[in-house]
């Protein structure tokens, strides 16, 4: 039984740090460029096994040398593969600009993560049944998150969505069906039609939500940390202050983290509490996945704060 199946994207990031942004029509030279792996599912599937879960991922990566190179990165971190399939397309990329605030702009290129058909997943109706959470995001076809939803609501696995990026055809029938719903405040506004400009219009939107069925609305505020909000509850979790070098992935290994933390056992305030940190450790260094720490590397860094 896995604690975590993810199921979602994989990308390769190519990521330009950048003295500053050019304008239309301008050529710029960057001072550094890296490559790394990334993709909104992968990342979260990463930092939940780089703490210790159990992890597998539902995902489609390409017939090229970059898909090979997912794979083995995915064994390389402990990540379970057997769920893993080759699409007929190259694999996804994620053209990446960082410049010197930490502050990025993302390109994503989906290639074959549009190949995670819903009729994928009926494959790996065992996986998602003997799964304690279920992890989603929107780099994939949305058909393929609602069909996830309607197998997890069947087999009574709880699920996570994280709704990035934001996209406002997602269907509040499915939404209204999951156990967290993740978002930030555009991602809210978007879903919702609301405006999310200050935490009493953020805990308004999210209420709303609560109030068509979704159990736990978790909005990450950036710095702040998390607003959490159910039917009884609403409450901010602080965040951690840290000097940002690159927030890349920043997001993805909030959700992640916080996967590892409640299936472990943690109540949620205590997973929230353990995922802000776990985030603010990954903006003080440079790059995605790589800059996810191990459950005995968070120790040192957090004891260094």
């Amino acid at each position: 039984m896995s604690d975590i199946t993810v199921i979602g994207s994989n990308m390769i990031d190519l990521i330009t740090y950048l003295d500053r942004m050019p304008v239309e029509g301008e050529t710029v030279s960057a001072p550094d460029f890296e490559m790394g792996f990334g993709g909104k599912g992968a990342n979260q599937a990463v930092a939940a096994s780089r703490l210790g879960s159990d992890v597998s991922m539902i995902t489609m990566v390409g017939h090229d040398n970059f898909g090979k190179e997912q794979l083995d990165n995915f064994k390389k971190v402990g990540v379970d593969t057997s769920c893993v399939g080759v699409g007929d397309c190259n694999s996804g990329v994620a053209p990446i600009f960082v410049d010197p605030s930490s502050d990025n702009r993302i390109i994503v290129i989906k290639g074959a993560n549009n190949e995670l058909t819903p009729a994928v997943l009926d494959n790996f109706k065992h996986q998602i049944k003997n799964s304690k959470l279920i992890v989603l995001q929107q780099e994939i076809p949305l058909e393929t998150n609602y069909h996830a939803i309607e197998l997890a609501e069947e087999f009574g696995v709880p699920v996570l969505l994280n709704p990035a990026p934001a996209n406002k055809n997602l269907n509040l029938k499915y939404v209204s069906k999951v156990e967290f719903f993740s978002p930030n405040e555009t991602e809210l506004s978007t879903l919702t039609g609301l405006p999310t400009n200050n935490l009493d219009e953020i805990e308004a939107a999210a209420n709303a939500l609560v109030n068509e069925g979704v159990g736990n609305v978790i909005v990450t505020i950036g710095s702040k940390g998390a607003l959490w909000v159910n039917k009884d509850h609403s409450e901010i979790v602080p965040g951690k202050k840290v000097a940002a070098v690159d927030t890349t992935g920043a997001g993805d290994s909030f959700i992640g983290s916080f996967a590892h933390y409640f299936t472990d056992g943690e109540s949620i305030p205590e997973a929230l509490k353990h995922a802000n940190e776990y985030a603010a450790v990954t903006v003080t260094r440079k790059g995605t996945q790589k800059s996810y720490p191990t459950k005995d590397e968070l120790k040192e860094l957090v004891a260094v704060e």
